[in-house]
């Protein structure tokens, strides 16, 4: 198996909803976005599928080691090997895959955030920096499109962490921030114990709301020279978009479950962003 295969059959198998905006790129363009999200599933399940704090603190030792042989051309790690031809090409920078692991090293340090201040640094690095080195990988003209991929990173965090609150609850783990969960009166134990109440559902349309915002903030910063060159994100703000309407229609029961689309639903969405050019999306993000 061939360092690309590698990075392909670890994208097919997430189901990922990053995954069907990939289709889309012409070859070199997909093997280097493959690539650098196959990295970043190995670098969050060195976190999420190791019980143990201090095994999982040795795993992203190991690939903040990999990623500095990687920028000293001597990668070791199929994914690595995969993602080194496109270094220069896409502007990819050992800083931001770097901190694509401080990211991830917060997962191990923290479990709660103060304040929406606080949330968006954990996002910036979780997310944000991903979405800079998307935006290279997909091209650009105009500077501010990488302003544009960080607050639609942001979006997509916050999008994730509305999806995942029972999940992460099961891990110990709660993302919305503090000070909003006795805004709304809403109790941890709450949270960790699965309890829904019309206060949680309150403090879940309040998230909603602002993800949404947050989607449209994006939008409004992606320099229409750009515009076709980021469809691939614009198709990824479908799907996680199209996510919020349904857990909405759920009554925000995520305690209990995991909401996705199917896969069926995410490959129509993507085309239909792709052949319109995003302004479907651009319609209803901004109804």
């Amino acid at each position: 198996m061939t360092p690309d295969q590698y990075c392909q059959e670890k994208a097919a198998q997430s189901g990922s909803s990053f995954y069907y905006s990939f289709l889309f790129l012409p070859p070199e363009r997909r093997r280097a976005i493959t690539a650098l999200y196959a990295l970043c599933r190995q670098l969050d399940d060195a976190v999420d599928e190791t019980s143990e704090g201090s095994v999982a603190r040795l795993k992203l030792a190991w690939w903040r080691a990999e990623i500095d042989k990687l920028f000293e051309g001597r990668p070791e790690h199929p994914v690595t090997r995969a993602l080194a031809p496109h270094l220069v090409p896409c502007g990819i920078t050992r800083d931001r895959l770097q901190a694509i692991v401080d990211g991830m090293e917060m997962d191990l340090e923290q479990t709660r955030y103060l304040d929406f201040p606080a949330l968006q640094r954990y996002c910036r690095l979780a997310a944000g920096v991903v979405g800079e080195l998307s935006a290279g990988i997909f091209g650009y003209a105009h500077p501010q499109t990488l302003v544009f991929a960080d607050r639609l990173g942001l979006a997509f965090q916050l999008t994730n962490i509305i999806r995942d609150v029972g999940d992460d609850a099961r891990k110990g783990r709660i993302y919305l921030p503090v000070n909003e969960l006795q805004q709304f009166d809403v109790k941890a134990a709450d949270i960790l114990n699965g309890r829904y109440s019309e206060k949680f559902s309150a403090l879940m349309r309040f998230q909603c709301a602002r993800a949404r915002q947050t989607y449209r903030e994006a939008l409004d910063l992606l320099p229409p020279g750009d515009r076709r060159a980021q469809r691939p994100g614009l198709m990824m703000a479908a799907i996680y978009y199209a996510l919020l309407d349904e857990i909405e229609r759920s009554g925000y029961e995520v305690l209990h479950q995991r909401i996705s689309l199917t896969p069926l639903r995410k490959l129509w969405l993507a085309w239909k962003t792709y052949v319109t050019g995003g302004r479907a999306l651009w319609r209803q993000i901004k109804a």
